[in-house]
């Protein structure tokens, strides 16, 4: 399988393929929440974001976009490139938010208790081949 390039909607139909997939609503311990991604310094210098929410532990919706991200419980900006090494599982979600790579709009104690949930999310997204 080719490689998919990061943040493209062909990225995020197999990200929402995979999602489905490989996370039941028990794993994801039933949770209703939502967070929307704010990627700065995109190649080519755009922002980006990537919303996804959750009702009931299953995945309602994955959306890409350009602008100002829709409303949703936690809003998390960083660099794309502090988000990349996130998606391929280099660095943990927890760790870039308490080094300070990436900063939160929410409340910071759900978000904590949240982390291992964000953790098996990104080990889904990992494990799609994406060019970065």
């Amino acid at each position: 399988m080719s490689p998919f390039q990061y943040l493209t909607e062909e990225w995020r139909a197999e990200a929402e393929r995979r999602l489905k997939a490989e996370l039941t609503p028990e794993r994801m311990n039933h949770i209703t929440s939502s967070m929307s991604n704010v990627y700065l310094d995109c190649p080519g210098g755009d922002t980006k974001y990537l919303l996804f929410r959750f009702e009931d532990g299953a995945l309602a919706e994955i959306v890409l976009g350009t602008g100002e991200p829709p409303a949703a419980e936690f809003l998390i900006t960083g660099s794309y490139d502090v988000f990349a090494q996130i998606s391929r599982a280099e660095l943990g979600a927890q760790k870039a938010l308490m080094t300070g790579k990436l900063k939160l709009k929410g409340n910071m104690i759900k978000a904590l208790k949240l982390a291992a949930i964000a953790d098996r999310l990104n080990k889904v997204l990992a494990g799609i081949p994406a060019a970065y």
